[in-house]
């Protein structure tokens, strides 16, 4: 992934990043998950990153509306 991408959140359940994507979406915000799961054993995270930009206002949609 080039340099212009941040990771801004992480977790284990894949639907979690999905919410979490589909509400920065909808303020308008590019994101992109990441697998970094262990294909055979299904332990590790989904990282969701939004590029440099974006991160301040990510965080702040995140923890305003998620958290």
């Amino acid at each position: 992934m080039k340099d212009n991408w941040q990771k801004i959140y992480s977790n284990t359940l894949e639907h979690k990043l999905k919410i979490v994507q589909a509400v920065l979406k909808d303020a308008g915000i590019r994101s992109v998950i990441m697998n970094k799961k262990d294909s055979a054993y299904l332990f590790g995270e989904l990282e969701l990153y939004v590029q440099t930009d974006d991160v301040m206002k990510a965080k702040q949609i995140i923890n305003k509306e998620l958290l």
